[in-house]
Formats: C-alpha cells, sequence, structure tokens
C-alpha cells in the first residue's frame, strides 16, 4: 500500500511516505505495552489534564491541522476548520467527564458483601481509521481510550497519511506520552500480524463493509474484541405534514456536506407523493447553485472528490443506474476544473432492481424516491442491509419520533440535520456495523467490566444456600 498525499483539487503528488517495517512495528508494541502497564496502576483523572493539553493544541494550530485535510483529501477549509474544532471539543468532554464514567459502580445482590463493577483498561488497541474525516475519526477512538487507558497504534488511509502525521504530532508536542497513539503507514496483512499480537487487545475500525470484513475476520481469529463503523444508505424521509422550506434548505446540505463523502449522509431521500415535485424543484435548484473551487477559498461551496479514483467509481455508479432505468433529474455533467469535482446529480425512477437501490453512493448524488404513505416511507427505508443513520421530517415531532423509532438504523434525527457529538453515541446495526463509539458506550467499548464482590469475613452462606452453580470439584 503506497502512502501518499496527491490534493485532489491540483492533482499534486505533495508527498510520500514509506511502509512501516518490521522493526517499526515491534517498537511501537513493545512500547505501547510498557504505557498499558503504567496506566493500568494509575487513575482516569490524572490524565485529564493532559487532554485538555491536547484539546488546546488542536485549537492552537487549527489553521496547519485543516490545511494537512485540505491539501490530504480536498475538504472546504472551514469545514476541515470546524473538524479541528470538534476534535477540541471531543478531547474536552472526555477529560471532563472521563473519569467520573469510569468510576465503579455498585450492584444491589443477594450475594453476600458488597458488589461492583470496576473498570480496567484492556491493553493496545489497533485503530484502522478512514480518508473522509482524517482527524475526527481519530479523535472519536482516541479521546476516549486514553483516558480509559489503553494506548493505541493507528493505521490511517492511504491518501491522508498528511492528516495521520500532524495528529501525532499534536500527541507529540503535549505532554502525553508519545506511545499514547503511535501512526505507522502499514499495509493490511500488517495489520493483521499486529491484531494476532497477545499485546493487543481490541480493534476499531471505521471504513467499508470490505474493509470491516477483513478486519473483523482477524480479530475473531484471535478473539479480539472489535467495534465497526462501516457505510450507509441514510435515508431522510420526508413525511405528507413537513414544512417543504425547512425540508429543502437542510436537504442539499446533508447531502453535499464534504462533497457527499460521509457514511451517514443522507443519500435516499424518500417524500411523499404530495410534497415530491416541490422536493425536487428545491433540491435542483440548491444543487445548480453550489459553486465548485478552490477548498481554500471561502466562496467555494462544493469541494472536490477526495481522489480521482473515488470520481471514478461514483461516475461508473450513476452511468449504470441510468443504463438500469434510472432518470437522471438533473446533473452528471463535466465540471470543467482541473480537480475532482463531480456535479451534483439526483437520479428518480429507481426500481429494486437497479444496482442503484442497494448500493452506497459515496459522493454528490441524491436519489429520490416517492411514497404514497407513511408505511410505504418506513418499509423503503428500512429495504436495505446497511443501518447507520437517519433523518425524518415531519410537522408534528411525536409523530416523526414514532416513525423514526420504526426506523431500523443506529441513529435518527427528527427536524434536524444529523449531527456528532462527543455526548452522543455513534454506530449503526446491519452490514453497518456494530459496537458504539463516543459518549459513555464508546467510553466502555474497550474496557474490563471487573466483577468485584467484597464480604466483612470468609462466610459459605452462597454455598449453603444453593447459590454456587458450579461443579465444587
Amino acid at each position: 500500500m503506497a502512502y501518499k498525499t496527491i490534493n485532489p483539487y491540483t492533482n499534486e503528488v505533495v508527498k510520500e511516505y514509506p511502509n512501516a517495517t518490521t522493526d517499526d512495528i515491534q517498537k511501537a508494541l513493545t512500547v505501547g505495552h510498557q504505557l498499558f502497564k503504567q496506566w493500568e496502576a494509575d487513575k482516569p483523572e490524572n490524565r485529564s489534564g493532559q487532554l485538555h493539553e491536547i484539546a488546546k493544541l488542536f485549537r492552537k494550530h487549527s489553521d496547519q491541522l485543516a490545511k494537512a485535510m485540505v491539501t490530504d483529501m480536498g475538504k472546504l477549509y472551514r469545514e476541515a476548520q470546524g473538524e479541528v474544532e470538534l476534535c477540541a471539543l471531543i478531547a474536552d468532554y472526555f477529560a471532563d467527564h472521563g473519569a467520573q464514567l469510569l468510576a465503579p459502580t455498585k450492584i444491589e445482590t443477594v450475594a453476600t458483601g458488597d458488589a461492583q463493577i470496576k473498570k480496567h483498561p484492556l491493553g493496545i488497541l489497533m485503530m484502522v481509521e478512514p480518508w473522509n474525516f482524517p482527524m475526527y475519526q481519530i479523535m472519536r477512538g482516541f479521546a476516549p481510550n486514553f483516558m480509559v487507558g489503553n494506548p493505541m497504534i493507528l493505521k490511517h488511509a492511504s491518501n491522508t497519511p498528511g492528516s495521520a502525521v500532524a495528529f501525532e504530532d499534536v500527541i507529540k508536542e503535549s505532554s502525553a506520552p508519545d506511545a499514547s497513539l503511535q501512526n505507522l503507514f502499514l499495509s493490511y496483512d500488517q495489520v493483521s500480524e499486529i491484531i494476532a499480537d497477545s499485546r493487543v487487545q481490541g480493534v476499531a475500525l471505521t471504513g467499508s463493509e470490505r474493509g470491516g470484513r477483513s478486519v473483523a475476520k482477524a480479530a475473531g481469529e484471535n478473539l479480539k474484541k472489535n467495534t465497526m463503523e462501516l457505510g450507509g444508505t441514510d435515508a431522510f424521509v420526508v413525511l405528507d405534514d413537513a414544512d417543504i422550506d425547512s425540508v429543502a434548505d437542510i436537504a442539499w446540505r446533508a447531502r453535499l456536506y464534504n462533497a457527499g463523502q460521509v457514511c451517514t449522509s443522507s443519500k435516499r431521500f424518500i417524500v411523499a407523493a404530495n410534497l415530491y415535485d416541490q422536493f425536487l424543484a428545491k433540491l435542483k435548484e440548491n444543487f445548480a447553485n453550489v459553486k465548485p473551487g478552490d477548498p481554500m477559498d471561502s466562496q467555494t461551496t462544493l469541494a472536490p472528490m477526495n481522489s480521482k479514483r473515488a470520481k471514478d467509481k461514483l461516475q461508473s455508479q450513476v452511468d449504470e443506474a441510468i443504463e438500469a432505468g434510472a432518470t437522471l433529474y438533473y446533473g452528471n455533467k463535466k465540471i470543467d476544473l482541473p480537480g475532482q469535482f463531480f456535479q451534483p446529480t439526483i437520479l428518480t425512477d429507481i426500481k429494486k432492481d437497479n444496482p442503484a437501490y442497494s448500493e452506497e453512493m459515496f459522493g454528490p448524488v441524491a436519489q429520490v424516491y416517492k411514497v404514497n404513505s407513511e408505511q410505504e416511507a418506513i418499509d423503503l427505508a428500512n429495504d436495505s442491509d446497511l443501518g447507520l443513520g437517519g433523518i425524518v421530517f415531519s410537522g408534528d415531532p411525536k409523530r416523526g419520533t414514532k416513525v423514526a423509532s420504526r426506523i431500523e438504523t443506529g441513529m435518527v434525527f427528527v427536524n434536524n440535520f444529523m449531527t456528532s457529538l462527543p455526548d452522543l453515541p455513534f454506530g449503526g446495526v446491519k452490514n453497518s456495523g456494530y459496537g458504539r463509539e463516543m459518549s459513555s458506550l464508546g467510553l466502555n467499548a474497550f474496557v474490563n467490566e471487573q466483577l468485584i464482590v467484597t464480604a466483612d469475613k470468609p462466610n459459605m452462606d452462597n454455598l449453603a444456600g444453593g447459590l454456587v452453580a458450579t461443579d465444587p470439584e
């Protein structure tokens, strides 16, 4: 795997990076395990100050970090700045709340003695992260596990190495141990070798379904706990009583943010028949008004896609969808700029036998479906192998919430833009993965929840009462 930064706006090869060697990997495992043993005897609250320091450094170096992301994958500069601030917010949140959330919890029990759950770190974690949010994705795993006491080895995407280096440099600049997070430019074979090492006790992956299956297989073969955050074909459901103006103002943003390269982007717009024509007209108008250009320019509203490979794949999907009977309502024209731009595109009349019906289109392409009832909207939303997020719009919030609860995904937002915050759990179901990141759920994803039952003095009450199920022999 060749790690290199190719600026998707200029197509310039900015820098190439050498793959990690066997010695690099062994050194990372050695120092990571040494740090784990230190942290195992330490208290989480002793690390909160270091995590706050990391948050301050992210804000201090905001411009530099944002530019690294823009250069790596073409993100709009203002969106990159927002991502840096989100990283700082996540670090501050877990610095403030991590120790409390990791405190022992008592259990009411009929057992003799006081029962409690104590939370301990597990060991080194292998983190496999994607290119579309090159720093937020790292921080989402790093901040909670730093508080838990799990050192991390990072394998970032091959096209965003500059962002990985910049993130690691912030850790090195802080007073946190360098082994807290070690970036290595790894092949997937090397990832499997690391997972197999006894010093590694967990795997967190965000990425494609194909990558998730491969890494989850390696984790399963080695009995390593893992979390998987994979793709999504998220539904944007517009019920018949929705305010179409509010819907229209959010719909185009929900699809075009980060050039549509978001696992939780609204990709399937499921619209009540009475609002369908208005919705299409407004979506087309908003798509037509975007301005492609230099992602560093504040006037630019459409960024290039992250790579030529991604752009070509999306074009192939659109062409195949049209060939299979989809209607091109808008877009699919070449943008006369040198970067990897893809014109926002709207497809309608997509039948179930069309490949586009079940595929994730990772870019600025909207699929719009007309439905004649609430139940039809729910059924269509759930007719997917993926189940990550979703949005529901209704003039009645209670109705919207009721519909949201029937959609088979890990997250649904009602009358609201999909958002990611440190106090909200993030994750999906079905082929979108399992486990959660962020919030108390993400904090506890890789902990040893150890039961300790303490009696004042030795006794046989439990055994005499027939409460011990194990064979005394």
